[in-house]
């Protein structure tokens, strides 16, 4: 079935193009494959240092070594992290260490302004969140594109309805 607007809909008035992942693909691969490359090479360090000489290392600084590697992979997978996903319920907003589920309502406004490191939301409990998942950093035009579609689902999907101060 087609909607009005031209979108495919299914039997119940479901959006066939939900949900959808928004994240910086760009930024995700470059972190990734730098954190496995560092994590790589200071392992054949250790592996390739001597065993005796005038200054050889021993298991522990070896151990050592891989797992710094280690940790600096684990600090990029973790910076790879952020997402945001839409689905017919709401928004799920996943940045560094904080996951955030929003229902559409809450939700009245999508901003990425010139110079803005990321998306921002504006909530209906008058706050302000960050969507680190749509960034424009590397691939700006995959940024504005995302802002756009996700703005547009904001408005299509439900704004918060204004209340009267001191209403429900």
């Amino acid at each position: 079935m087609i909607a009005v607007d031209g979108r495919r809909t299914g039997s119940a008035g479901t959006r066939d193009d939900l949900p959808v992942t928004f994240r910086p693909v760009v930024t995700r691969v470059v972190l990734l494959s730098l954190g496995a490359a560092l994590f790589a090479a200071l392992t054949t360090v250790a592996v390739a240092m001597p065993h005796d000489g005038a200054a050889p290392w021993s298991t522990g600084d070896r151990i050592v070594v891989s797992l710094t590697g280690a940790a600096f992979w684990a600090v990029l997978v973790l910076l790879s992290r952020p997402r945001a996903i839409a689905d017919a319920a709401g928004l799920t907003v996943v940045n560094l260490i904080v996951k955030r589920r929003l229902a559409w309502a809450e939700v009245l406004a999508v901003h990425l302004r010139n110079g803005d490191a990321w998306v921002h939301l504006d909530l209906a409990d008058g706050t302000s969140l960050p969507v680190m998942g749509i960034q424009p950093g590397i691939a700006k035009r995959r940024a504005l594109h995302d802002a756009l579609r996700l703005r547009a689902l904001v408005e299509e999907l439900g704004e918060a309805r204004e209340t009267a101060p001191g209403g429900p």
